[in-house]
């Protein structure tokens, strides 16, 4: 909360000569009664009344003290930020075949992907992040955005089912993934285009090459993190028969150096994740090397809020002057 009249607070220090006079003048005008011996009265305890005259003064310094902070015209600021930032825009380029259900990550490939892609976004608030899956064939599941909350609320509804269920075609079009990943990022003005592009398989679907798109991408000046996810050997996989699951151990196909050609060609990097340690560790570490300075201009609107003050001022007031005239009542 600010102050636009800060310069009324200064009226405060009139409290300070009121208190003195108080104490020290005002008691004097206090009617008395001379007595020849006052010990019999000692241990009489005072009257509830007398107990609480000291409250009229406090009501009035509390009423001048409220009157005060509403002429200093207090104001607060609305929770909404217009920001204009110089950052980085970021695909997140997501292989969701079939193969991703593989459980050699936990729960399985794409839920530890999914999780792990969650604590990137929200490590990163000033930054513009898509997301585009693919399997067969490619889409975006989000465009860039700085919205993270539906980013993320889009993020989660990546079902690991879909290209089982027939909603996506299966099997691993890397570089259709990579050239939508592109097609969102090729006219961007920011000063650093990334995608990080993650499966666990090797192309083999789509038009387009992957090394095709990686020259197209490094045409644009975006670099390219590769990840390869899985075991180097056999994984887990869920197999649906009649009546439940049967788990088969399947071949781990990575087309390492394809995926290291990839980001060699973009001047990224490529890493390798067995497990949900290590693909965090990744991310972090992609994290870390994808910094830059952020100018950030921010406007806010202010608001009056001297209302408050005002309004509890003129209850103790009245409260004050009802004491005054019933409780407190003075004969003259």
């Amino acid at each position: 909360m600010e102050f636009a009249n800060k310069e009324y607070l200064l009226l405060l220090l009139l409290l300070i000569p009121y208190l003195v006079w108080y104490l020290l003048y005002r008691r004097k005008t206090e009617p008395t009664m001379r007595m020849s011996d006052t010990s019999v009265y000692r241990l009489v305890t005072r009257s509830w009344k007398v107990a609480l005259m000291p409250l009229q003064l406090w009501l009035r310094v509390a009423v001048f003290v409220l009157l005060v902070l509403a002429l200093a015209r207090p104001q607060t600021q609305n929770s909404w930020k217009n920001r204009t930032v110089e950052g980085i825009d970021i695909m997140l380029a997501m292989d969701v075949s079939t193969s991703m259900l593989a459980e050699d990550l936990k729960p399985n490939r794409m839920e530890a992907a999914k999780q792990v892609a969650a604590e990137f976004v929200t490590g990163r608030p000033d930054d513009n992040i898509g997301l585009t899956i693919f399997a067969g064939e490619a889409f975006t599941q989000c465009p860039m955005t700085t919205d993270h909350a539906s980013l993320l609320n889009l993020l989660q509804n990546v079902r690991t089912d879909i290209a089982q269920r027939g909603l996506i075609e299966d099997g691993t079009a890397i570089g259709m993934g990579l050239a939508n990943a592109v097609s969102r990022l090729k006219d961007s003005k920011a000063k650093s285009k990334v995608i990080i592009l993650l499966t666990d398989g090797s192309n083999n679907r789509g038009d387009l090459s992957p090394m095709t798109a990686a020259e197209i991408a490094k045409t644009f000046g975006i670099r390219v993190y590769t990840i390869g996810v899985g075991t180097n050997k056999l994984a887990p996989y869920p197999m649906p028969v009649a009546g439940g699951v049967q788990y088969v151990n399947v071949p781990v196909e990575i087309d390492t150096k394809m995926l290291s050609d990839i980001a060699a060609a973009t001047d990224g990097e490529f890493y390798r994740a067995t497990n949900n340690r290590e693909l965090r560790k990744i991310y972090e570490e992609i994290d870390k090397l994808e910094k830059s300075k952020m100018n950030v201009k921010q406007f806010s609107k202010r608001y009056e809020a001297y209302q408050p003050y005002a309004l509890a001022a003129l209850i103790l007031l009245l409260l004050e002057m009802l004491f005054r005239i019933t409780i407190f009542r003075k004969l003259p």
